[in-house]
């Protein structure tokens, strides 16, 4: 009897380790799909125009809208580039974004990852930050010496931390940052025994690596923060704003969730901040 019970639990640990490896692999072969997503359905540029910027061959796809105050009769006075959340669309949200600095002149460039949108493929995390550097530089021959800003909410973050460590940029805005590799580890690697969680993490490249880049970058910065977000809990937040190097303020949301708009406060708050972050214009 006993044999056959240790007979029974060998057989399901096997069974069980046989899962956690079948899971390894697809996760390893998927990483890269489950982390960037990939996005082709149609979505409504709501007046924002589409431009290709070209890096290694590649085109990305970004759309340009203007906040109200850069008309035709007012230039930017700083550029804004945007990067999105994980599998979502720059099309989408360019024009909120640049509705957002309301009374400031600015042009918002927005960019979708590759194979996301106009966006050549392949769906590859090593050729996102190389991409966004390139979309940088384009932007740096419009704007010429007017200052560019990094607007980037989620996944974003990694994204615009990393052009902020290898770019000058005269600001930034951040909206629930992720530490990728941490988050991914402790945050969702023990349902799975870390099978699927571990080579998903692994192939996170450096370059998005937030807590590095972070401690890299002395521009101003404003952090929103959604206190109730199941995605990315307010404690891996505060890994990257803890270890972000310029100065920043927090703008605080204790029960929003990761996509809730901002909240009447947080609003007023935002504004204020958004004149200090801006202040800086007047010295480029």
């Amino acid at each position: 009897m006993i044999r056959m019970k240790r007979r029974k639990v060998a057989r399901a640990l096997i069974r069980i380790f046989i899962l956690l490896v079948g899971v390894s692999i697809i996760s390893f072969g998927c990483a890269d799909r489950i982390i960037l997503g990939g996005n082709h359905d149609k979505v409504d540029a709501s007046g924002a125009r589409p431009q290709t910027v070209r890096a290694d061959g590649r085109a990305i796809e970004c759309w340009i809208a203007r906040s109200p105050a850069a008309t035709a009769d007012r230039e930017p006075e700083a550029y804004v580039l945007f990067f999105v959340g994980k599998a979502d669309r720059a099309d989408r949200w360019t024009t909120a974004v640049a509705g957002a600095w309301r009374d400031h002149p600015v042009e918002v460039w927005g960019m979708n990852y590759p194979g996301s949108g106009g966006s050549d493929g392949p769906v590859k995390l090593a050729n996102v930050a190389p991409a966004a550097v390139a979309v940088y530089d384009e932007v740096r021959k419009v704007a010429g010496t007017r200052p560019i800003f990094i607007h980037a909410g989620s996944f974003g973050t990694t994204v615009g931390l990393h052009v902020a460590a290898h770019r000058p940029v005269a600001g930034l805005i951040l909206q629930n940052p992720p530490p990728l590799r941490q988050l991914i580890l402790g945050h969702y690697g023990w349902w799975n025994l870390w099978a699927g969680a571990g080579p998903v993490a692994m192939r996170v490249p450096s370059d998005l690596d937030s807590l590095a880049n972070a401690a890299q970058v002395s521009a101003p910065a404003i952090f929103i923060s959604a206190g109730a977000d199941s995605l990315i809990p307010p404690t891996y937040q505060r890994q990257v704003i803890n270890a972000y190097a310029g100065p920043k303020r927090i703008i605080e949301m204790p029960g929003a969730g990761h996509d809730t708009p901002l909240t009447r406060e947080a609003a007023e708050q935002f504004a204020k901040d958004l004149d200090w972050l801006w202040s800086g214009v007047r010295e480029h």
